[in-house]
């Protein structure tokens, strides 16, 4: 198992580490290994989850944001 040091925590950070370790009755190492396991897992969406999240996106997209050509030209762009 690694060991990590942080240095130049600001103090507001730190006292807000603190009272979440104490209210999940966790030491200040447990609950940064708690917050950085949160922070950098993957959430992996189940497949209907997605499509309920981008239906529900889709009406503020506005339709003429990218135009046909504008894709066309962007695919032949990459092209040699």
């Amino acid at each position: 198992m690694a060991t990590l040091t942080l240095k130049n925590i600001p103090d507001d950070l730190y006292e807000r580490l603190r009272e979440r370790a104490a209210a999940h009755r966790r030491s200040i190492n447990g609950e940064m290994i708690h917050c950085l396991e949160q922070a950098l897992q993957p959430r992996r969406l189940a497949p209907e989850d997605r499509l309920q999240r981008i239906r529900a996106l889709r009406p503020a997209i506005d339709p003429q944001a990218v135009t046909h050509e504008d894709l066309i030209a962007a695919i032949d762009d990459g092209r040699p």
